[in-house]
């Protein structure tokens, strides 16, 4: 497993695999150890995957100061990696919370950025909320599943922000397009391989400065591609359609039947769509 040192000498692991040019791949979580990524739904036959394990996840080491969790310190990490690759410019992907991060890192490094692709991408950074409603309406695609009744409900508790421990818990099946077995182990993974303290750090106050992002984005005339499930109650398509709005010209993929985690729901959809984008 290759490694580098952070400028305050953390020491960050990073993995390699597939063939072709080099995609960095940020993950989400936020602070999930990049494992989860896998090959992206077979993207690894047409490009290598460069998945950063951001510090205290993964093979990366806990930094000494727990303040730099911070999403906007971070930013310095995936330069550092850009740095030890020696490439000039990067092909990045941020999925989920870790769109946060790539949003932060063009905001600050605008000229190192040749293609961006952000899957059901977080929005904080951007400054862009979700209607409950959108979220609802999302949900509302698997109205005919046997579980729908208590997770909607839970779901109606959470948008509501009355939310408990009990009710996130019960919401996470419209995060997946099938809660299968699969999916429910994958489920149960993120919740061990995701560093909780560190999460609670990434978007704390100072975080994000969502004008100066959205001025960043507003001058980004380098090609975007937004990719949505459209049955995500996280990251519902009006949300994604409004985060590709903030671009010059993004173009913006809603997958059919997909959720959170669309490189699994629809893995040859996903891939098509993200490698006809980077070629």
């Amino acid at each position: 497993m290759p490694t580098l040192h952070a400028p305050d000498g953390t020491l960050l692991a990073y993995h390699a695999t597939g063939s072709g040019d080099p995609l960095v791949c940020l993950p989400g979580g936020p602070l999930q150890d990049s494992a989860y990524l896998g090959g992206l739904g077979g993207l690894t036959a047409h490009r290598t995957l460069i998945r950063l394990d951001l510090r205290g996840t993964g093979g990366s080491a806990e930094p000494e100061d727990p303040g730099s969790y911070r999403c906007d310190r971070l930013v310095e990490d995936v330069e550092a990696l850009r740095a030890h690759l020696g490439l000039d410019t990067l092909d990045l992907l941020g999925h989920s919370a870790g769109a946060n991060l790539a949003a932060l890192y063009l905001t600050r490094h605008p000229e190192r950025v040749a293609r961006l692709v952000l899957v059901t991408p977080g929005a904080a950074a951007a400054g862009i909320g979700t209607a409950p409603e959108e979220r609802l309406a999302a949900a509302r695609l698997r109205a005919g599943e046997p579980w729908f009744a208590e997770a909607y409900a839970a779901l109606e508790e959470v948008t509501a922000g009355r939310g408990t421990a009990e009710s996130f818990g019960k919401i996470a099946p419209f995060f997946h397009g099938t809660w299968d077995a699969a999916a429910r182990e994958r489920h149960a993974a993120s919740e061990r391989e995701r560093n909780g303290a560190g999460a609670a750090v990434y978007g704390a106050e100072g975080a994000y400065d969502p004008e100066a992002t959205r001025a960043a984005f507003a001058g980004f005339g380098r090609p975007v591609l937004v990719v949505a499930g459209e049955g995500d109650a996280n990251t519902p398509p009006p949300t994604a359609e409004a985060y590709a709005k903030l671009f010059p010209s993004a173009a913006l993929a809603v997958l059919a039947g997909a959720g959170h985690f669309p490189w699994h729901d629809d893995p040859e959809g996903f891939t098509a769509t993200v490698a006809d984008f980077l070629r």
